[in-house]
């Protein structure tokens, strides 16, 4: 009786644990987006990354070439 009490308090430790760092992560990315003006994240863009973009394509998304700086959907709004 008292390993059946052990193994569910031993899980109950794991989800509260698990609950916890979820948390923390969901905090820290809400608190990244508040800190950000307008909750925009600079870079996002496929085209800036040398790994996923190794042809120099535009961005699938926005139709920005990795030369350039802003993303085009950013100025058409």
């Amino acid at each position: 009786m008292s390993g059946l009490i052990f193994l569910y308090l031993c899980r109950m430790k794991l989800l509260l644990l698990t609950i916890g760092l979820l948390a923390l992560a969901v905090a820290g990315i809400a608190i990244k987006i508040w800190s950000k003006k307008d909750g925009k994240f600079a870079g996002t863009c496929a085209s800036q990354s040398p790994f996923l973009n190794q042809d120099g394509q535009a961005c699938g998304m926005c139709g920005k070439m990795p030369e350039e700086q802003d993303c085009q959907m950013e100025s058409a709004t």
